[in-house]
């Protein structure tokens, strides 16, 4: 049986729904109404991904092998009424929605309209609602902008909202997590050592693995796609702006030296300063030392300098140094972080441990950093996305994002690691 003829029989025995059946309010028994912005909430999950996910919603869909899901947190298990709002549809096509089990929809070119799909069931935790193209006559399967979820009681939801200061964006990616190290007061350090391993399989692209945070920037590694990956070493500049281009020439950021085959420049949109990339395929399941220093050089500037030990070589290689203008300060609030820089793989898990950190003071004494505080992002903290964890784990620190996993940590709750004892060996005097 071909499948229109079959899709057709289907509909008739009660699983279809046409533009027809749009709804002006919910069936009288669900009462209250909230509405999910796809815009904020969507990914494709799989296709070509040349499918475009805009402020407004899923804007294309023109290939059969693309699919998408929409992820929202419930906080009770609850049966409700879905709906889908369409924007206009310029030709009649066939898209199935899954929660609990797939139902399918027939839609005839209108013009923006809400169409009812049916009861399902919610549970505890994160939701995942497929939508799939079964056949079209258009250019696209449906242009979609909001999910309708209908109920009655009570629903406790947590998704993207709205889509104020680009929410839209920063949710798509995901929420950014953060540890700060505690540092004794009153000492001047010069130096900051971290440990940092990526398990296998938790490296997606748009990775960010932060390992040595400091006031004023950040060094790490980062997945940019198939074939690349970075050693990543930024300052900001005093000067507060998103493009480097209105950096007056007295407050850049200077470049003093850096390593081999470093590539060095501006970078802007989250502030703007000077930046510092060796491309290098580094490997999950490996262990990688990050050692970084921030020193005043006594005449109001501030030089840093990030080097990176390549086991491939066995010897620490210097990523840069840079001066940063008008600027005098030690060492100040070490940290690491975790963030999905790529808003197309929000939706994807990853996970990083530290270990072994450690700060050197300005007169040459380590000083073992074995407390923590867990932070996240304006996303995290409006309970957005819940899909946050981090803390301490097989003594070692932890951080972990993506994959809207269901249970998080505290925000601002205190971590502790078993202490080492074991100084770095590192002979500060031969560093390149």
């Amino acid at each position: 049986m071909k499948l229109p003829y079959l899709l057709i029989l289907i509909f008739t025995i009660g699983f279809s729904l046409s533009c027809s059946a749009t709804i002006e309010k919910p069936r009288d028994k669900y009462a209250k109404s909230i509405s999910i912005p796809l815009g904020g909430n969507t990914f494709q999950t799989k296709g070509d991904f040349k499918e475009k996910i805009g402020e407004d919603g899923i804007m294309s869909w023109s290939n059969s092998s693309s699919e998408f899901s929409v992820y929202i947190k419930s906080g009770t298990a609850k049966d409700v009424l879905i709906s889908l709002d369409f924007l206009s549809q310029d030709a009649e096509s066939q898209i199935s929605i899954e929660l609990n089990q797939p139902e399918f929809l027939t839609l005839k070119a209108s013009e923006s309209t809400i169409v009812e799909v049916g009861e399902m069931n919610l549970k505890v935790g994160y939701n995942e609602i497929k939508l799939k193209g079964i056949q079209k006559t258009g250019s696209d399967f449906a242009k979609i902008a909001n999910l309708v979820i209908s109920y009655e009681g009570d629903l406790d939801l947590d998704f993207v909202k709205d889509n104020v200061d680009n929410r839209f964006y920063w949710g798509r990616r995901g929420p950014s997590v953060h540890l700060s190290y505690s540092l004794p007061e009153n000492q001047n350090f010069k130096w900051f050592y971290n440990e940092m391993t990526i398990p296998e399989g938790q490296d997606p692209i748009g990775s960010y693995f932060m390992a040595n945070g400091f006031g004023e920037g950040y060094f790490g590694i980062q997945v940019n796609s198939e074939t690349e990956r970075r050693i990543l070493f930024s300052v900001w500049s005093p000067f507060k702006t998103d493009n480097p281009g209105e950096i007056p020439d007295e407050e850049k950021i200077i470049l003093l030296k850096k390593g081999d085959n470093v590539y060095t420049g501006e970078f802007g949109n989250e502030g703007s300063g000077g930046q510092s990339y060796l491309k290098y395929f580094w490997n999950a399941g490996q262990t990688y030392k990050f050692l970084n220093s921030v020193e005043p050089d006594g005449n109001g500037n501030t030089i840093y300098t990030a080097y990176f030990f390549d086991p491939e070589v066995e010897d620490w290689i210097l990523i840069a140094s840079f001066l940063r203008p008008k600027t005098n300060t030690w060492y100040k609030r070490p940290h690491s972080f975790l963030e999905n820089f790529n808003p197309s793989f929000g939706n994807i898990g990853r996970l990083v441990y530290y270990q072994n950190q450690w700060a050197r003071t300005s007169s040459g004494n380590w000083v073992e950093l074995t407390e923590a505080r867990f932070t996240g992002d304006d996303i995290a903290n409006r309970s957005y996305r819940k899909d946050y964890a981090g803390g301490s784990s097989e003594e070692k620190f932890y951080l972990q994002n993506g994959g809207f996993f269901d249970t998080s940590s505290v925000l601002n709750s205190m971590h502790q690691r078993p202490s080492t004892g074991i100084t770095p060996d590192i002979d500060l005097n031969i560093l390149p």
